[in-house]
């Protein structure tokens, strides 16, 4: 019993610390309950910490170019969906599945991204489910 105490207070106290850690990877930048599909050409693919991002242009109805910004998970995690620095080169057609963020930017997070030769990248591949 003595030694049980000490060990809940520190389980406690560590597990009390690392909340704010949970909250990097939380949804509430995004609207969940939306999803969009754009068709656009991709303008840079940046392999990075601690976020992927992919930009890409969408032509607009009107004619007007539109830059859109959509990020994915970390490196290591992308690599387990089979994701890497080279699935996107500029100018690639590309077709990006996406929560959008709240706020009236044009960004959002990928689910998913239909790549040129047909082949459909998952973002949450591997993950279970989405983070």
């Amino acid at each position: 019993m003595r030694r049980i105490i000490p060990i809940l207070a520190v389980t406690i106290i560590l597990g009390t610390l690392s909340v704010p850690l949970l909250a990097h990877h939380g949804a509430a930048a995004f609207d969940t309950t939306k999803t969009l599909t754009l068709k656009g050409t991709v303008t840079d693919w940046l392999w990075s910490n601690p976020h992927c991002l992919l930009r890409f242009d969408v032509v607009a109805d009107d004619g007007t170019v539109v830059h859109w910004i959509g990020e994915t998970q970390n490196p290591v995690t992308m690599v387990n969906g089979g994701w890497s620095k080279f699935s996107f080169k500029r100018g690639d057609k590309v077709t990006v599945t996406m929560q959008p963020v709240k706020a009236d930017t044009k960004a959002g997070r990928i689910m998913t991204v239909l790549l040129p030769n047909g082949e459909t990248l998952n973002a949450s591949a591997g993950l279970g489910t989405y983070k």
